[in-house]
């Protein structure tokens, strides 16, 4: 496949013209995004009241991306039920509120939807957005999901590559001819097609695939960062990154994403502290900058910042990281979104 990103290539690579993708990657960069929902959810839909003016503002501060989570079936052993809403509903509705913020999922879960449901969304969601659809794709990590879509745990992996072929064939200019187990086309067309003729699948984790699968499959890749309160945890996810880019069959650019949980204090020289068995980061401004300068260096070209677990307000929280940390880390300049007039 040739997906890269090659800045001055002889040929225009696919996503040259993608105005969410040109938007949060670039080589040897790094852009910051916001994780949804800004509160969570605890048994009273009022918390998440206000959050689409606020995707707004972080729209208007320049932010790269805003992340949805997918979560069909709230498992309260998790204790996390996303942002409630459907993803791809809620996108549609986030890009009606907002302008040139990259819309991310974070992320669709491919073994659990059949393939045509996924690219009928994708592709409405990227056209009404011109062009801003940016798709984290996974296998799924709730196991009580699997049987209610009468589906099998244990083969989610071999699903989800199944499904990531089948949406991308789906895709393609002209009728899709596809023979897969998980159905069949020849004679019948697929539409809406993506603005700007490919959706980037962004694989998290494994997804039950092999590192090479990973290399030569996703257009990038999302991983956790591990422990991010010293330098070790920084100098491991380099060596990750590293070895996945070095299977890259043709050497191109895929950007590599990572994500952290946040509360975000207000003493600015607050050291990095890790809360919750490790899960989230209390830190200063000052703390949280030196960790994404760590994997910036690291190859880290995305950071997905949750800031749920602030203690402090949320609209507070992002002003601060808009006015003291995201100036940076900038958003690229890239191709301004397709007129919508749908």
């Amino acid at each position: 496949m040739n997906d890269s990103l090659s800045f001055g290539g002889a040929s225009a690579p696919i996503f040259a013209a993608h105005p969410g993708y040109r938007r949060m990657f670039a080589p040897d960069a790094l852009t910051l995004g916001i994780f949804l929902p800004l509160r969570f959810y605890q048994g009273d839909m009022q918390v998440l009241a206000g959050q689409s003016e606020l995707v707004s503002a972080i729209d208007r501060y320049g932010f790269a991306a805003v992340w949805v989570r997918d979560v069909p079936l709230f498992d309260p052993s998790f204790g996390d039920a996303g942002q409630v809403f459907d993803p791809f509903t809620y996108l549609a509705f986030l890009a009606a509120k907002t302008k040139t913020i990259a819309l991310a999922t974070g992320s669709a879960i491919f073994s659990l939807r059949h393939p045509i449901e996924l690219a009928k969304a994708s592709a409405t969601i990227d056209q009404l957005s011109g062009g801003r659809l940016v798709l984290g794709i996974a296998s799924g990590d709730r196991p009580v999901e699997f049987p209610a879509y009468g589906l099998e745990h244990g083969k989610r992996g071999e699903r989800f590559a199944q499904s990531a072929a089948y949406f991308r064939q789906l895709l393609q200019q002209g009728r899709p001819v596809i023979d897969s187990p998980l159905g069949r086309i020849d004679g019948a067309d697929f539409l809406p097609k993506p603005a700007n003729g490919a959706i980037p699948l962004i694989v998290t984790g494994s997804s039950g695939q092999s590192l090479p699968w990973i290399a030569e499959h996703a257009d990038g890749w999302l991983t956790y960062p591990g422990p991010t309160h010293t330098r070790q945890g920084p100098q491991r996810l380099a060596e990750k990154i590293q070895a996945w880019r070095a299977m890259i069959p043709d050497g191109g650019f895929r950007p590599h994403m990572s994500n952290e949980w946040l509360d975000l204090v207000e003493d600015a020289d607050y050291p990095r502290t890790p809360m919750h068995g490790g899960y989230v980061l209390r830190t200063g401004r000052k703390g949280l900058i030196d960790l994404l300068e760590q994997w910036q260096e690291a190859g880290v070209n995305h950071a997905a910042l949750g800031v749920q677990f602030s203690q402090r307000p949320v609209a507070q929280v992002l002003q601060e990281l808009a006015e003291e940390v995201l100036p940076h880390f900038p958003s690229h300049p890239g191709p301004a979104p397709a007129a919508v007039s749908w």
